[in-house]
């Protein structure tokens, strides 16, 4: 399932438009021509970014799929603070998404039918779950995440986190909330992990050029990383963004434990989601200034 790779590439810049195309060269994107991508950003809500996904950022990473030459781009979304078609509308999705041809899907809005069910099997979800369909069926899937802290219980969200948005809350027809499950559990961060394990992800980027320290999702303390990343490796990419939130003065779980004894990574490790260890991780620095960055991030993530 997972790209055993253990690469992060990372470049120091606060420049989305010039940043992520050069990210993304060292991906082979010519494969993407043709193919169906279901593509997923973090519109958990309508607050500014870092809180929601960057349109600049968005923007920047549908012009590369779509020099690619692929057939369709669609971006799904469930927000969990907010009505997905509002938060769409307010975060300027739908005005980017008739600029560039792709498709925005609220999953709020999608039928039973649009769901895959995943069973609880050995995961601590006690009904399992179900994943949108659109996901399950593409060719490829795309995600891009922020850089920050959570204050539900999560300790932080990244890319593992921000596949949340690609579950349920509660299928049409259906009573049980699962969201409140979720929630509620004392194996949240796990349950997280778990779900990374049931989808392939093509490749992730990273939107670090601010970040919240405290707080999170929606709000919390600002810091400023200006930094941009990409892998195929979600646990390796979550592992370096939980290194810089460190770096930057991140408190509480994620301050106090050590990088892979993190609940996410430790259990997606263990599940095979992506690298088991920082020494599998290998950070690629785009430029000499970056260089400094990722010595001090491979020092955190090594201690």
């Amino acid at each position: 399932m997972a790209d055993s790779s253990g690469e992060v590439f990372i470049l120091k810049t606060n420049d989305r438009k010039k940043g992520i195309p050069a990210l993304l060269k060292h991906f082979d994107l010519t494969s993407y021509k043709g193919l169906q991508v279901a593509l997923k950003a973090n519109f958990n809500s309508a607050d500014p970014f870092p809180a929601s996904t960057h349109i600049d950022t968005l923007r920047a990473i549908v012009k590369e799929l779509k020099t690619a030459e692929t057939k369709q781009v669609t971006l799904a979304e469930r927000s969990g603070m907010g009505n997905t078609e509002q938060v769409f509308e307010q975060m300027g999705v739908y005005t980017l998404s008739k600029e560039l041809g792709f498709d925005a899907v609220a999953l709020d809005n999608v039928d039973k039918d649009g769901w895959v069910k995943f069973e609880r099997g050995e995961t601590h979800w006690l009904s399992g779950f179900y994943l949108a369909k659109v996901f399950h069926d593409a060719d490829k899937i795309v995600q891009t995440c922020c850089l920050k802290t959570h204050r539900f219980g999560g300790h932080f969200t990244l890319s593992m986190k921000n596949s949340v948005g690609m579950v349920a809350k509660k299928v049409p027809g259906g009573m049980y909330d699962y969201m409140w499950e979720l929630h509620g559990s004392p194996f949240q961060r796990q349950m997280i992990a778990e779900i990374n394990h049931h989808y392939d992800l093509d490749f992730v980027v990273m939107d670090g050029i601010k970040a919240f320290i405290s707080g999170g999702p929606d709000k919390g303390t600002l810091a400023e990383p200006n930094l941009l990343l990409a892998s195929k490796d979600r646990v390796a990419i979550d592992a370096v963004g939980a290194a810089i939130l460190k770096m930057h003065g991140a408190q509480g779980k994620i301050g106090d434990e050590k990088v892979f004894e993190q609940d996410q990574l430790k259990r997606a490790a263990q599940l095979g989601v992506g690298v088991k260890s920082a020494n599998e991780i290998k950070i690629n620095s785009l430029d000499d200034e970056t260089r400094v960055e990722s010595e001090k991030i491979e020092q955190i993530l090594k201690a």
